[in-house]
């Protein structure tokens, strides 16, 4: 038994503030850790928490196993980049460490295994490889990966976008794959995880659907009479 035990055919809510916005006014590690004690209480088998501030305040609140990332940058490998990213989160309390695991150039030179290899030897941390296509995924196996996320599908140069998840990605890596396969990203809706669990998901993680007012309210703003109207006096 480990912590990827406990994430088990559950929901896994990514508690984040938006990357693209630095003036999300939920970017304050106190305020995420109460958005995750929140999702705990309505039932999260875990939480995905960037950073190790807010990692360290998350994991204070909340008793349920933390998936530590660090991004670091917007472009390329941004997702716990380098070894010391991971190291670093590793130390502060994620049980189990979100780690960029595509095919890209990593900014300390280092391949994925190198870093899975420093993990290892300095804490007790599980890795999680985010990925965009399932040869990323065998790759990550093959380089001590603890599980595998679909998190990347969609957001890189070998992997087309699509509006919502990628399922066929994650039914191919189950039929491939000996560790447990997360489904991560654009889950926005109940019949969205479903199909992920139909199609042989560990977990599902979602995120702004569930924790991002900021993310949320401008998904709903444009169907308002008065963002219509204000549309048409740009025009």
């Amino acid at each position: 038994m480990n912590v990827l035990d406990d994430l088990a055919c559950g929901l896994v809510v990514s508690c984040q503030p938006l990357p693209d916005d630095p003036d999300d006014p939920m970017r304050d590690p106190h305020v995420q850790a109460r958005v995750a004690a929140a999702v705990v209480r309505g039932g999260a088998v875990g939480v995905r928490v960037n950073g190790p501030d807010d990692v360290r305040a998350v994991r204070a609140a909340v008793d349920v196993p933390v998936i530590g990332l660090y991004k670091h940058g917007t472009a390329g490998v941004f997702i716990t980049p380098t070894a010391a990213h991971a190291l670093e989160v590793a130390l502060v309390g994620a049980d189990i460490v979100a780690i960029d695991a595509t095919d890209r150039p990593r900014p300390d030179g280092r391949a994925f295994a190198d870093t899975v290899r420093l993990l290892r030897e300095r804490t007790d941390a599980l890795v999680l490889a985010d990925v965009s296509t399932t040869a990323e995924g065998v790759a990550a196996v093959e380089a001590g990966a603890d599980a595998v996320a679909t998190t990347l599908s969609g957001y890189t140069p070998a992997s087309p976008p699509t509006d919502g998840p990628d399922l066929g990605l994650v039914e191919r890596l189950v039929a491939l794959l000996p560790v447990p396969v997360i489904a991560e990203g654009r889950y926005r809706t109940t019949e969205q995880i479903a199909r992920a669990f139909e199609a042989g998901a560990h977990a599902v993680v979602m995120g702004n659907a569930v924790t991002s007012p900021l993310w949320i309210t401008r998904r709903l703003v444009p169907a308002t009479p008065r963002a219509a109207s204000a549309s048409t006096e740009m025009e």
